[in-house]
């Protein structure tokens, strides 16, 4: 494994467990943004998190919209 790629995974690593921002995470793999996002989907870690509490949080602030 070279240091490119070793930079790459650890930097796919924090970036999965929420610890390093996708900007941050781009610049330790020494990769652009986009480039970073492509390295992402090909691994199949999702850009953003979204958990159920965030799910819950949507559905009530639309049923006090009136849109639900």
């Amino acid at each position: 494994m070279t240091e490119t790629e070793f930079k790459q995974e650890i930097a796919l690593l924090l970036f999965e467990s929420g610890k390093l921002s996708l900007g941050y995470a781009s610049k330790l793999a020494e990769i652009d943004k986009i480039r970073f996002q492509q390295l992402l989907q090909e691994r199949k870690i999702p850009l953003y998190s979204y958990e159920i509490e965030d799910f819950e949080l949507d559905l009530k602030n639309l049923r006090e919209l009136g849109r639900l």
